[in-house]
């Protein structure tokens, strides 16, 4: 049993949370009311769907960090749920978990991730999750998603739900879910919501994905929002009890952490955040966190739904800046287009690790797990690819450049 002392429900309750995030624009700035340590901290805990959980708004990802003294920071800065993957640093970001919270076990929310594939047999995967557990030194977890969903396929493993509900039996899970931000993610979405399938949803949901955004500035922004049928499909999990997390929030992390988006009290990044927050249809985002000040930074956007016209003037200024390189999660128009196979958007998501990021092994792993780079592009002479991007990237020249650094 998790506590309800007041670190766990300082903010908002739910009805005044829901009338508060009706409010888009807000005069508040992003700095928020002075602690009496004067520490940035959690300032509001949500309820998390039907699963009873109330989460920090402002939650940990660990897929860009294996430091347990991170996980730890966060945790002493009121942070109670912690995202974490198998595949992150190769197993060792769930190690730092367990590491950081083992003591903390009762106080915390951990959830951690798994490719299930067409073939997986459910003793295999019960194995995974036993290696996990092990390594998040822990008899359970709360929540155990399906990693990276982008096929309708891999909702449909019966050994999976044999597994997981094996596992809740057991005590080793306690609720399922699905993770996703492919070319197909509403698809997905829509077929777990449909049958039931999820306690729990981890989406790409950010300010660059929502025309209404854009609208608020000018009808002819040259923007185009592939997902139109995202916050439909997260209302839907809203009203079925299902619990909604965003990730993918700050569109692309350019400029290493958007240290050219700071200013004296705020930052992008709490801007974006509070823009996430102020959907009533999301329950708390997810960000990877990788040192100590990048944690106090972030929470500095905690407890705040609410965005300032200057705030979101600040996002469309960075949106616009950041369109040409950018490749939108969940987009997928230019997946069947290469005619040699080069997945495009997995290429330019390694790209962004490299060069937005800065994180060079996040990079080089992903790239290097690609069954195909994109060294073809190298020798392409009729980028038939070019057409198919609704945002007019450059595909061929990003492509090229991601050949060259990371191939």
């Amino acid at each position: 049993m998790k506590p309800t002392d007041s670190r766990h429900d300082p903010g908002l309750g739910r009805r005044e949370f829901l009338k508060g995030a009706a409010v888009t624009v807000g005069t508040l700035g992003l700095a928020g009311p002075a602690n009496a340590d004067n520490k940035p901290r959690v300032r509001q805990f949500r309820e998390l769907g039907r699963t009873g959980m109330k989460i920090s708004d402002i939650s940990m990802g660990t897929s860009r960090t294996a430091d347990p003294a991170v996980v730890k920071h966060a945790f002493e800065r009121g942070i109670n749920y912690f995202d974490t993957a198998e595949s992150y640093q190769d197993t060792a970001a769930e190690t730092a978990v367990g590491d950081a919270l083992s003591k903390h076990r009762n106080d915390v929310f951990i959830a951690t991730k798994v490719k299930a594939l067409p073939g997986h047999r459910s003793a295999r995967l019960m194995r995974n999750l036993e290696d996990s557990l092990k390594r998040l030194k822990t008899d359970h977890v709360d929540v155990y998603f399906n990693h990276a969903v982008n096929d309708v396929a891999r909702l449909q493993i019966d050994e999976w739900y044999e597994m997981t509900q094996l596992a809740k039996k057991q005590g080793k899970i306690r609720f399922t879910g699905m993770s996703g931000h492919g070319g197909n993610l509403i698809e997905c979405l829509d077929y777990a919501l449909d049958n039931a399938l999820v306690d729990v949803i981890l989406a790409a949901y950010n300010f660059g994905q929502d025309p209404k955004f854009y609208e608020r500035f000018t009808k002819s922004f040259d923007f185009v929002a592939n997902q139109q049928g995202l916050p439909r499909v997260l209302e839907k999990a809203k009203s079925k009890g299902v619990g909604v997390i965003a990730m993918k929030t700050l569109m692309g992390g350019r400029l290493n952490d958007l240290s050219e988006y700071r200013w004296p009290g705020g930052s992008v990044a709490q801007a974006a955040f509070r823009w996430t927050l102020s959907s009533p249809y999301v329950d708390a985002l997810i960000v990877s966190m990788t040192n100590a000040q990048q944690v106090d930074r972030y929470l500095g956007a905690s407890g705040r739904a609410h965005v300032a016209y200057r705030q979101q003037r600040v996002l469309r200024d960075y949106a616009e800046r950041n369109s040409a390189t950018y490749c939108r999660p969940g987009c997928g128009a230019c997946a069947e287009s290469c005619p040699v196979g080069v997945p495009i958007a997995d290429v330019l998501r390694a790209r962004m690790y490299k060069l937005d990021y800065r994180d060079d092994r996040l990079a080089a792993d992903s790239y290097a797990n690609l069954e195909q780079g994109a060294s073809p592009c190298l020798q392409c002479a009729e980028p038939v690819c070019q057409s198919a991007c609704p945002y007019d990237l450059s595909i061929r020249e990003l492509t090229r450049e991601t050949a060259r650094i990371l191939g």
